[in-house]
């Protein structure tokens, strides 16, 4: 029935900032930005590796997240690593803060957590 998952759809609560964060701290390539004046709204569609993987959406009026991470609703976006060290270290000199790395008690690999600016939880996962 399905081929995979298309793209995940954040919405933010500063576009410049958000873009910032995804564009050049975690270098996610533009696909393309389109301004839509009747919802006075941004869509940024962002790929890895070129493929299509996050559109990032503002709205002027858009709620605040409920709570950390447990609200209904998507709960974090996983990233896969090869490193672990290395991209904690990457993330870090780019001025993310990122939890400690803990290992997964079911599959023994390596995980840890950062937030976007909106505090949606990003998680990085050792392969």
């Amino acid at each position: 029935m399905f081929n995979g998952i298309h793209h995940i759809a954040i919405i933010c609560s500063d576009y410049q900032k958000s873009k910032d964060f995804y564009v050049n701290k975690l270098e996610l390539d533009v696909i393309k930005e389109v301004y839509r004046e009747e919802r006075d709204s941004y869509k940024l569609d962002l790929a890895l590796h070129n493929q299509y993987i996050i559109e990032l959406f503002s709205f002027p009026t858009s709620p605040n997240r409920l709570s950390y991470p447990e609200a209904c609703g998507l709960r974090h976006l996983a990233f896969s690593v090869d490193n672990i060290e290395e991209t904690v270290e990457s993330l870090l000199q780019k001025g993310i803060e990122v939890e400690d790395v803990r290992v997964d008690p079911v599959t023994n690999k390596r995980f840890t957590f950062f937030q976007d600016p909106d505090q949606l939880p990003i998680e990085i996962y050792e392969v």
